[in-house]
């Protein structure tokens, strides 16, 4: 028995630290995002950055293309994403972009891949082995381009592109000759932002429409029951309130599309904000998901990650997406939420170091993606130990690293990072939890999903291996159960909103003394209340993403390590 011990060890420390049996995820996704290639965006600091998500699926696996990333990843289940190194532009293709906002699509064996442009002479990319990285060109020179770009296959087979950037057009439409790729026609206007009505789509991080004038972009196009839901990112992609929205009509193309009022996909608050220009698919399973951009914004206004939220359609044909609690652990392949809460938010942190006073240690825990804290060096043995305030029951755990003073430009291979976690009950002793000493892989937003949960208190992570620059974490993230009392339910929710301007309200209600936070749902029908907004340390919101010409009903409810309280009853703002 004594021989065999060194492999139990190790086993067990597979089982706790690998991707075996794993079943969650959490926003963003953790895959190896390429460094911005643009010297010009690096300025500040040279970071990495990738939006404007497209997943396909495509003979039984998921495949994954996005900005400035010299390639692209498939997955046989959504959690183990494979990068495929690839270039597609010509010399003569100017940018540094390579495929910036690519467009993917599928005619019937054939996927097909086109970047943004405003020339005409990119190419459409087709490949029936995408696996294998076999592409070669379908049309060389596609002379009428477009930004943003999204195919469409109908159901009866044609093709159609959508496409449009801009705070000062529409979004275009136009259909596609099946086999030479050739437009029919003219492009016709399809749909242009209405601000006036829709406060969601005002510009700027307070929507308040100052600076500049709202963008639309990011067109897709998912059909169901026989109606077409042509989708939008909006107002722009540095906000927090960065979302999608959804027009729907009973023709593929053209401009007879009706919005729905709110935003398909929203988030507005917590750790990772944003969740616009995206794309929507269906799983193996038959599962609807949303894919889309979060933003970051601190190093650049286009340093930006990526997060996929469950979607769907209710009985009445509504779309929608769940970005709630959107940030923390979810189940897959279903999407529900696990009810794993945050366990150390805002709670004492201690550290090897700390690089001067602008990245102090409790940034690690203060559930904003665009704070860190940073050790002095990215040597090995640097540390950092949260308290968690109570014995409790640890499930998974997140670390998203930082990029402080990073040295790359581009997406990059054979880059890996190293680490080791601890568990103690006391601080003192401790018991080795994780080992990646020996991990190989780039994990930016590395997640951990425990295959045995663990009670204890402290978490401390140590470093071995920085691909590149200091130490740095913008989110330590604990996920798990605590042992004491769910937060009461929350009282007297009052919405203020003014007949002077029907796209804003003041909302707040009376604070629970032990919440650390609340989710504020809203929709147009009581029945409805799609989007929700995580709100942290305060008890009150300046709600301004509203249809003016409609009534609103909204609920709120608390959350803490514990758990969450009942949701009030849903109330009406006229």
């Amino acid at each position: 028995m004594e021989k065999n011990l060194p492999w139990l060890i190790a086993f067990l420390l597979l089982l706790n630290s690998g991707k075996a049996q794993q079943r969650t995820y959490c926003n963003p996704i953790n895959i190896d995002y390429g460094y911005t290639p643009i010297p010009d965006f690096s300025e500040w600091g040279r970071h990495r950055a990738t939006a404007d998500p497209v997943i396909v699926t495509y003979k039984g696996d998921y495949y994954l293309f996005s900005t400035n990333q010299w390639g692209y990843w498939w997955s046989h289940d959504m959690l183990d994403w494979h990068f495929i190194s690839r270039k597609f532009l010509h010399p003569w293709n100017k940018g540094y972009d390579e495929l910036c906002a690519p467009a993917v699509g599928i005619l019937g064996d054939t996927m097909v891949v086109f970047g943004s442009t405003y020339t005409s002479n990119f190419t459409i990319w087709m490949s029936t082995d995408p696996k294998s990285n076999e592409w070669k060109p379908l049309v060389d020179s596609f002379a009428i381009g477009g930004w943003d770009p999204a195919f469409f296959t109908d159901d009866d087979g044609r093709f159609y592109m959508y496409n449009g950037s801009s705070n000062s057009y529409p979004l275009y439409s136009i259909e596609l000759d099946r086999k030479t790729l050739q437009p029919i026609g003219t492009r016709q206007e399809t749909y242009r932002l209405e601000d006036w009505r829709y406060g969601w789509q005002r510009f700027g991080e307070y929507y308040d429409n100052t600076f500049l004038d709202p963008f639309i972009e990011g067109s897709w196009m998912t059909k169901h029951n026989g109606k077409y839901y042509l989708q939008y990112g909006a107002p722009g992609t540095e906000f927090s309130g960065y979302a999608d929205g959804v027009v729907v009509g009973d023709r593929p193309i053209g401009n007879r599309f009706t919005p729905q009022s709110d935003p398909l996909s929203f988030k507005a608050g917590g750790f990772a904000r944003g969740a616009g220009h995206g794309a929507t698919f269906q799983d193996l399973h038959g599962n609807y998901w949303h894919v889309s951009t979060i933003t970051i914004a601190v190093k650049n206004n286009f340093e930006r990650r990526i997060g996929i939220w469950p979607a769907g359609f209710d009985k009445d044909d509504v779309m929608y997406c769940n970005t709630s609690y959107g940030d923390y652990p979810h189940d897959l392949p279903g999407g529900a939420f696990t009810g794993w809460m945050l366990l150390n938010y805002k709670k004492p942190v201690l550290v090897s170091s700390t690089l001067g006073a602008g990245h102090p240690a409790n940034d690690a825990v203060d559930e904003d993606i665009k704070t860190y804290w940073s050790a002095a060096t990215g040597d090995p043995g640097e540390w950092i130990q949260t308290d968690l305030g109570q014995p409790s029951t640890v499930n998974a755990i997140q670390i998203n690293y930082a990029d402080q003073d990073a040295t790359f430009l581009g997406k990059q291979t054979g880059i890996y990072h190293q680490y080791v976690l601890y568990a103690s009950d006391d601080g003192k002793k401790w018991t080795l939890l994780a080992d990646k000493s020996k991990n190989q892989a780039d994990v930016p937003h590395d997640y951990i999903e425990l295959q045995h949960p663990m009670r204890t208190r402290f978490i401390k992570m140590e470093n071995r291996h920085m691909p590149s620059g200091k130490f740095a974490i913008s989110g330590l993230r604990v996920f798990g159960n605590g042992s004491g009392e769910r937060p009461d339910t929350v009282r007297q929710l009052i919405v203020l909103r003014t007949e002077k301007d029907k796209r804003s309200a003041w909302i707040k209600w009376r604070p629970v003394d032990n919440a650390y936070a609340y989710n504020l749902y809203y929709g147009t029908a009581p029945g409805k209340l799609y989007n929700s907004i995580m709100i942290y340390a305060a008890n009150e919101y300046w709600f301004k993403v509203m249809d003016s010409q409609k009534s609103y009903y909204f609920a709120i409810e608390a959350l803490n390590e514990n758990g969450l309280s009942p949701r009030t009853t849903v109330i009406k703002a006229n």
